[in-house]
């Protein structure tokens, strides 16, 4: 009930925040592919027959087909139900972004779950609310995209699996092959899950494993069996486009996603647009965008975890290569304290965080999109932290407990104020501008844009300048710039931005011209520029002093300045 109780009050808060929030460029792409799903669902109801015909499938289903179907249909469900028929939601994109941002809460209620059975119920409230308390994972927790659904569903695989060890039995096995098969349908990160499961279920039963090779016999355990069979299974079953020519449409897609186009992103001033990528990236900014005294949780727990990692290591080697009576004593008493956990959980939590980060060390993996790619790891960043605060907790209570229970009671009400009041603080500040958003040890905003780190994509502020479009002249056109067409569309039938208005393709064509700031669009602003006559902007959005989107106008275009 505490998980949930979190879970839902973050969904409730996305849910307050979603309309002063763009749409990203992804999402218009998601919004049209899900409107045709739900045609599909609605045939299907209709007519089965019909709909479960070759033609009727490609027809919806090709588009964008690049991307597994769960978080569509249940963005396309989400539609049908609470916008077209029963209007829980005013706008038809809250009912898109629904999904997602349960999806969200459900994050937060597993993380909780991870921590408290993991290490502490203390640990899992830290875990649940530090995931929740960073700018960018807040940012993306909104849209009706995959990257936090991946998140969560990355976190449940592994849950249900690690509980699958715990209970044993074929249900916890079989709930496992499905909910992987779901993680599969979500997105392609699901495909790096092998790479944490095969090696930890390998140590886990590694005596099991070499008696049965000592006997002749190879036994996989249940829940290995059911990963490699259910979720496959599932896979296919639940995403009609892989129904016909199954085996050429998985290789299409499996051929998509290894030779991924390269976008741009701005690192350190610099713009990347192909191979390689910088192996910094990551962890400069992780450390730029998830709050400071998460980071700080995160290394003191992994660091104990660590030693007590490497402390059973020198417990094994003192009893094998080290003859009695000749080691230090110091040396077998800190070896002798380690605790062995037959779940091995610290093993999952250290490959989970590692295998979701390890492919953007890759020289040739493209870093396009920021911080979104690597979500599945902070879970277990979190889970860390939540390890962490137990042990300053425990360690700062133990200080004060000569002073009486008031003093203990007074640290563990007061130490959790202390430590999520910042985290809290930056990301509430942070919307609707999350992605140029970053931590005050490097300089906040202001600091992000002064070292060269990206300060937006997607193009998902163009809803920012509704006030000044409030005085442009009647059915002017506008230069739309990142924005997709799609999500430009959703803003006009929103009333997101004046509906009149029209979208322009290029600067030449338009009254009013909009520059959302990215290094590699530099030529855009000086096209804007010649054809405009002007360098002066008619209007800014800026957030904490940096500009985020400039916007032009030609003369007689507005009716103010």
């Amino acid at each position: 009930m505490i998980g949930a109780l979190f879970g839902a009050s973050y969904t409730a808060w996305l849910l307050a925040t979603a309309r002063s929030l763009g749409f990203a460029r992804d999402e218009g792409f998601y919004f049209q592919a899900a409107t045709r799903y739900a045609s599909w669902f609605d045939l299907l109801a209709r007519s089965p027959a019909e709909a479960l015909k070759q033609a009727a499938i490609d027809s919806v289903w090709s588009t964008n087909h690049e991307h597994p179907a769960l978080i569509k249909s249940l963005f396309a469900f989400s539609w049908m139900a609470l916008h077209q028929n029963h209007a829980v939601f005013e706008d038809a994109s809250t009912a898109f972004r629904f999904p997602g941002m349960v999806l969200a809460g459900v994050g937060l209620w597993v993380t909780y779950l991870f921590g408290a059975r993991a290490y502490s119920r203390r640990a899992g409230v830290m875990a649940a609310a530090l995931l929740a308390l960073a700018p960018h994972t807040f940012y993306n927790a909104h849209l009706a995209c995959f990257d936090v659904p991946i998140m969560t569903m990355w976190t449940l695989c592994l849950y249900v699996y690690w509980r699958s060890i715990a209970k044993g039995g074929a249900a916890w096995a079989l709930a496992f092959g499905v909910v992987y098969g779901l993680t599969l349908l979500t997105k392609h990160n699901a495909w790096i899950l092998p790479a944490v499961v095969v090696p930890h279920a390998l140590f886990v039963h590694r005596h099991a494993l070499v008696r049965e090779l000592k006997q002749g016999r190879v036994a996989l355990p249940a829940n290995l069996l059911a990963m490699a069979t259910v979720g496959p299974l599932v896979f296919v079953f639940l995403w009609p486009w892989m129904w016909n020519d199954t085996l050429a449409r998985i290789q299409e897609y499996v051929n998509f996603h290894t030779n991924h186009e390269y976008y741009n992103i701005e690192f350190l001033g610099k713009n990347y647009f192909g191979p390689p990528s910088p192996a910094s990236y990551a962890p400069l900014l992780i450390f730029a965008s998830v709050p400071s005294i998460t980071v700080l949780l995160f290394l003191i727990g992994a660091a104990h975890r660590l030693g007590n990692g490497a402390a059973r290591v020198a417990r094994f080697s003192l009893a094998w290569l080290a003859p009695v009576g000749t080691a230090a004593p110091g040396l077998r008493g800190w070896a002798a304290g380690a605790r062995r956990d037959r779940l091995e959980t610290d093993l999952l939590l250290g490959l989970s965080f590692c295998a979701a980060l390890a492919p953007f060390f890759l020289p040739k993996t493209p870093i396009f999109g920021g911080t979104k790619h690597w979500l599945p790891a902070y879970p277990f960043l979190a889970l860390f932290a939540g390890r962490g605060y137990d042990l300053v907790a425990a360690k700062i209570e133990n200080l004060v407990r000569d002073r009486g229970t008031r003093a203990v009671r007074a640290v563990r009400y007061a130490l959790p104020v202390v430590v999520l009041a910042p985290p809290l603080a930056i990301t509430a500040h942070s919307h609707p501008f999350g992605l140029s958003t970053y931590v005050p040890f490097v300089g906040g905003v202001r600091g992000g844009a002064s070292l060269g780190l990206n300060r937006q994509f997607w193009g998902y502020t163009s809803q920012n300048v509704a006030p000044f479009f409030e005085h442009a002249r009647p059915n002017a056109s506008v230069y739309i710039h990142d924005t997709a067409w799609d999500s430009w569309a959703r803003l006009l039938d929103e009333k997101r931005v004046r509906p009149d208005l029209r979208a322009a393709g290029s600067p030449a064509e338009a009254d009013i011209a909009i520059y959302q700031h990215e290094l590699h669009m530099l030529g855009v602003e000086y096209n804007i520029w010649e054809t405009f006559g002007t360098v002066i902007p008619s209007y800014i959005v800026e957030h904490d002093g940096v500009p985020i989107v400039v916007v032009y106008a030609r003369q007689g275009a507005v009716t103010i300045r």
